[in-house]
């Protein structure tokens, strides 16, 4: 079933644009979802990244907790397990994680609402492989953006002003070993991102699953060398929903599979904060009539969200 949801070769952006363009776009317009291979981001990056915030996370809950940022909303550094819950849920999601935001020089216009990062002390190499996999992914979703500014009649660099100093987080999550039989909870529930569009490079673990048109849970679990892109509300609403943003979940495996910590770093692609969110005239029709005739800026639209999940 996995297969179904298309995985695209990314080189054929400069290769065979137009063809590329085309098959990414109808990915996204079926599905919100996309895998994308031959990114061009060493697998020893990515390791190395990882194994710095898995040993952040085996750090003692006291340590850990030292870099919660109170009244932060969870925007930078430590958030704790059972914190954040999917908008409309009864219970929160299985997981603990980690934010880390765009470095900003502190006299920046945005400095208001985007803090300085945090970095533990105690993983020597948290810092340099955590940002250095946030620069990558970053450049990677400026490729996927300007393909699909493409696609929707938009020139290429159309999203590269709107998001050169975007609100993006990198977020190492870690879901830990489920060791009772009848949690009532996921280790994610059912949700939409809110950013733009998000990069999930090198989950441990299968469990992801994406909600079709035809409201069939599909799983999607990537190959090692594939990131997995999808849509999130914010292009949703500026496209007027001809990107759907789709609804997935994080279940939990069965049996033994389940006593495994899952380990997964997605990458939350944000415009700048002052962006407004306006619908395109071009994704308007008459069987497509704007369904946002209010404008809002992206970091009005992302501080009403986090209320929605318990963040703020």
């Amino acid at each position: 079933m996995a297969a179904r949801i298309p995985t695209l070769d990314i080189t054929r952006f400069d290769t065979d644009r137009e063809a590329f363009v085309a098959e990414l776009g109808a990915a996204y317009r079926e599905w919100g979802f996309a895998g994308i291979r031959n990114h061009g981001i060493p697998q020893a990056e990515i390791d190395r990244a990882y194994a710095a915030f898995k040993a952040f996370f085996a750090l003692p809950d006291e340590v850990k907790r030292g870099y919660h940022v109170p009244g932060g909303g969870g925007a930078r550094g430590y958030t704790a397990f059972g914190v954040e819950t999917a908008k409309g849920a009864k219970y929160s999601d299985l997981k603990e994680f980690w934010h880390i935001g765009r470095e900003i020089p502190r006299d920046s216009k945005y400095a208001a609402d985007m803090a300085p990062n945090l970095w533990p002390a105690e993983v020597a190499d948290f810092r340099e492989a955590g940002y250095g996999l946030y620069q990558r992914l970053d450049a990677l979703g400026s490729k996927v953006l300007s393909a699909l500014a493409l696609h929707i009649g938009l020139p290429e660099d159309y999203f590269a002003d709107k998001t050169d100093s975007g609100n993006s987080i990198l977020r190492p999550i870690h879901y830990p070993p489920i060791t009772a039989d009848d949690i009532p909870n996921v280790r994610a529930g059912a949700h939409e991102d809110i950013n733009l569009i998000t990069l999930l490079v090198g989950a441990s673990a299968a469990g992801l699953e994406v909600l079709s048109k035809q409201g069939e849970w599909v799983p999607f679990t990537s190959d090692a060398d594939t990131i997995v892109v999808n849509i999130g509300d914010m292009l949703q609403r500026l496209t007027n929903h001809v990107y759907p943003s789709t609804t997935h979940r994080v279940t939990n495996p069965p049996g033994e599979q389940a006593r495994q910590p899952r380990y997964s770093v997605p990458f939350f692609l944000h415009p700048n904060p002052d962006f407004l969110i306006d619908v395109l005239p071009s994704t308007i029709t008459a069987d497509n009539p704007s369904r946002y005739p209010e404008p809002i800026t992206a970091q009005g639209y992302l501080e009403e969200r986090l209320r929605e999940i318990k963040l703020k």
